[in-house]
C-alpha cells in the first residue's frame, strides 16, 4: 500500500487527488496539509467520510504521517519549499504545481538523498501530452507557430507550465525559428500583443471564468496551417495521471520531468 500525503488538500486539484487515491486499491491518504486547515480538522471525502488528519504545518505532518509520496498541487509561491520538505524527509515527490525553472528543479533533485525521486509534470492529461508528442513532429515542417493557451482565472501563472514545455519542445525539435513578426511590430501603448517570446514561441495566455485549461498550437507554412487543441472540462481528467506518477515514482530516482516518462513505460 502506497501511503500519500496531499498538499493543498483543500484546493480544487486536491480534493480531487484526496478522492482518487482514496478510490485506488493500491494507496492511501495518511495526511493532508493546507494553510486553510483548521486546528484538528480531517481529511475528508465530499460525503463527510474522515481519511486522515489535515495540517498546516508540513513538517508535522511529514514526521508523524511518514508518507511514501508527497503530492503537491498547491501555489508557485509555496511549492519549492514544500519540495525541500519533502525530500529532506526522504519522501517521493509528485508535483502539479507549475512556475518552477528548470534550474530551480535540477537544484532541488540535487538536495534529494539517495532514490528519492523529484517528479514534475506541466500537464497530468494524456492529451495534453500527446498534444505536446504531435507538436514535436509537426515543429520540423512549419516555419511559424505560436500558442494560445486558456486557463481559469484563479491561476496564479502566465504562461502556463503546459505552454513553455510546448514551446521548448518545439524550438529543440528544429534548427530555425519562426519567421512570423516579432515584437517589433508591436505599436506604442500595445506592448505584448505579440506575446511572450519562449524559446522563440510566441505564447498568449487567455484567463477567464468559465474555462479549465485549453491549449492549442497553430502551426503555419506558406498555403496552409495545422491546429492541434486539447480541452480539459473537468479536472478529473488530471487523475489517471497523478495515480500513474505516483505508482511509478518509488521506481525511479532524481528528477524526472514530464508524464510521458511514465505512459511510455
Amino acid at each position: 500500500m502506497i501511503k500519500v500525503l496531499v498538499s493543498g488538500y483543500k484546493g480544487s486539484m486536491g480534493r480531487k487527488v484526496v478522492a482518487a487515491v482514496n478510490s485506488a486499491e493500491d494507496m492511501e491518504v495518511v495526511a493532508g496539509v493546507d494553510i486553510n486547515a483548521a486546528e484538528g480538522e480531517m481529511v475528508k471525502l465530499s460525503d463527510g467520510t474522515e481519511l486522515a488528519k489535515g495540517y498546516t504545518d508540513l513538517d508535522a505532518a511529514l514526521e508523524e504521517s511518514e508518507p511514501d509520496v508527497m503530492v503537491d498541487f498547491t501555489h508557485p509561491a509555496a511549492v519549492e519549499g514544500n519540495i525541500r520538505k519533502g525530500i529532506a524527509h526522504g519522501v517521493d515527490c509528485v508535483i502539479g504545481t507549475t512556475g518552477l525553472s528548470q534550474a530551480t528543479l535540477e537544484q532541488l533533485a540535487s538536495e534529494a538523498p539517495e532514490g528519492v525521486t523529484l517528479f514534475m509534470a506541466p500537464n497530468f492529461t494524456t492529451g495534453a501530452v500527446l498534444l505536446m508528442e504531435f507538436s514535436k513532429l509537426a515543429a520540423k515542417y512549419f516555419p511559424d507557430c505560436e500558442i494560445i493557451e486558456y486557463h481559469h482565472n484563479h491561476k496564479a501563472d502566465s504562461p502556463s507550465g503546459t505552454a513553455i514545455r510546448t514551446a521548448k519542445l518545439i524550438a529543440a525539435a528544429r534548427d530555425f525559428e519562426c519567421t512570423s513578426p516579432g515584437k517589433e511590430t508591436e505599436i506604442d501603448g500595445c506592448e505584448g500583443a505579440r506575446g511572450a517570446l519562449v524559446d522563440g514561441v510566441p505564447i498568449h495566455s487567455v484567463r477567464s471564468d468559465g474555462f479549465v485549461a485549453h491549449q492549442e498550437v497553430i502551426f503555419g507554412s506558406k498555403g496552409q496551417t495545422l491546429t492541434i487543441r486539447h480541452d480539459s472540462g473537468d479536472r478529473e481528467c488530471y487523475m489517471p495521471g497523478v495515480l500513474l506518477a505516483i505508482r511509478n515514482v518509488g521506481s525511479r530516482s532524481g528528477l524526472i520531468v514530464g508524464l510521458e516518462n511514465f505512459m511510455e513505460d
